[in-house]
């Protein structure tokens, strides 16, 4: 029985890996981040990012970590010798903070970008606002306003 159930998870696992791509990249702008992501059969992915920016409390760098669930909204054909165009969004959480305080909210995110029929490449501009509190330690919470300031530039490698 113990055998059967191993080469069932075995099989399922390669079975849904097979349909899955990852990605890994940077992301840059607001702060810098190093991005992964991780595309399922169907155009939806998973996407996890893990840095620094400066849209902290008093335009300090802070700590930064955000999930995301996006969906690919259309895809274009603007430049077909080039690439494929995409527009993605998204939503998940956002966590980040530095010494004198700590910001958690929901996280969004609109991404345009290109993959290229010529390399493994995404490049895309995305605006990922954090809509949430802000947590000093030492004075009441409010709004984290810098929030809706997050943009960047991500270049990722699609394996």
């Amino acid at each position: 029985m113990k055998k059967f159930i191993l080469s069932l998870a075995v099989c399922l696992c390669a079975a849904f890996s097979a349909q899955a791509q990852w990605t890994v990249g940077a992301r840059a702008g607001s702060g810098f981040q190093a991005q992964s992501s991780y595309h399922f059969g169907s155009e939806n992915y998973v996407e996890g990012r893990l840095g620094m920016d400066w849209v902290g409390h008093g335009g300090y760098l802070a700590a930064d970590f955000t999930a995301l669930y996006m969906w690919n909204i259309c895809t274009m054909d603007w430049t077909p010798s080039a690439g494929q165009w995409f527009f993605d969004a998204g939503c998940g959480v956002g966590l980040g903070g530095d010494v004198n305080y700590l910001r958690v909210g929901v996280a969004g995110s609109a991404r345009l970008g290109i993959k290229f029929n010529s390399a493994p490449v995404r490049l895309a501009v995305d605006w990922s606002p954090l809509i949430g509190p802000s947590f000093p330690y030492h004075a009441k919470a409010h709004f984290h306003q810098w929030g809706l300031c997050n943009l960047g530039i991500s270049a990722v490698y699609c394996f």
